[in-house]
């Protein structure tokens, strides 16, 4: 399906241990985290909380491995501070990146997000007002830019509980951004899990997207989620999220439009779970066995 040496196939280590929620996985070590998804057939990895902050060490850890840093997640708080705070904290991290030989930096603007918080995850989301979008969009601009240094590109993550979540949302965001400077990931769960369906944002912005993220939705969890008013974290706790194959989202023909498109980057497992519930390695072979049979990867 996708041409030789295009796709690299990748995992994020947050069904191991949970950056959000230490508590889940907190037993998982780093090595036990990168030596089981190399067990189960992935070449990569975004970083998480736990991975070792010296490059050198980090480095060696998975060339033992033959495995790879696809990116990493960084934070954005460009509608509610200064730039200028941002813009340190993301030189630093863009500078980790480039040494660690990613190509691509996830950036989610966490300016009025509920991510975190006890409050209902669908009806305490937050709306941006204009000036706020203006405040993303310029900074946004900006931290491409700042990319482009190093030869880099930003990615921003479009996330449920943020101002950027709805398929409306992130159509707004690519039209007041500029194409060169701002690219897109797509996560298909978050998309899922909001109501939107997924296969009309990717075929509407392909040509923007330089990042996959593959998770897959409970939908009967999803629906109680819903219904009793439950907060984002609790609706990680209770499994609302799980890896491709094992959930309500059909892969197929998502796999198939990245692949006529000539989609060229990572795609990456990401299914926030309860590691005690969820075994990450038996969950990291699930969503392998199932993405070489349907992708073709």
């Amino acid at each position: 399906m996708f041409k030789d040496q295009t796709v690299k196939l990748g995992i994020c280590p947050i069904g191991w241990t949970n950056d959000d929620m230490p508590e889940l996985g907190s037993w998982n070590t780093f090595e036990q985290c990168v030596s089981e998804m190399a067990l189960a057939g992935y070449e990569g990895t975004e970083v998480g909380n736990k991975y070792p902050k010296d490059r050198q060490e980090l480095k060696k850890a998975l060339e033992l491995r033959q495995m790879q840093i696809a990116s990493a997640w960084f934070s954005s708080f460009l509608t509610t501070l200064p730039f200028k705070e941002t813009e340190e904290a993301f030189i630093k991290h863009r500078d980790f990146l480039y040494e660690m030989g990613a190509k691509v930096i996830v950036v989610s603007e966490q300016g009025r997000s509920i991510q975190k918080e006890d409050v209902p995850l669908f009806e305490a989301k937050p709306h941006f007002t204009e000036e706020e979008w203006e405040l993303l969009a310029e900074g946004l601009n900006l931290l491409g830019e700042l990319a482009h240094e190093k030869g880099m590109e930003i990615v921003f993550h479009h996330h449920m509980g943020t101002g950027v979540q709805t398929k409306e949302e992130i159509d707004k965001l690519m039209n007041i951004t500029d194409e060169d400077k701002v690219s897109l990931l797509f996560d298909t769960g978050h998309l899922y899990l909001s109501g939107e369906d997924p296969l009309e944002v990717l075929k509407l912005h392909l040509p923007r997207i330089k990042h996959v993220h593959l998770k897959d939705v409970r939908g009967d969890v999803a629906a109680q989620v819903r219904q009793q008013k439950t907060a984002f974290l609790d609706g990680v706790k209770e499994g609302m999220f799980t890896v491709p194959g094992n959930g309500d989202i059909e892969f197929g023909p998502i796999f198939e439009t990245l692949a006529n498109f000539d989609y060229r980057g990572w795609v990456l497992v990401e299914a926030e779970q309860d590691p005690a519930k969820a075994n990450p390695l038996e969950q990291a072979i699930i969503a392998r066995n199932y993405i070489r049979e349907t992708a073709k990867i």
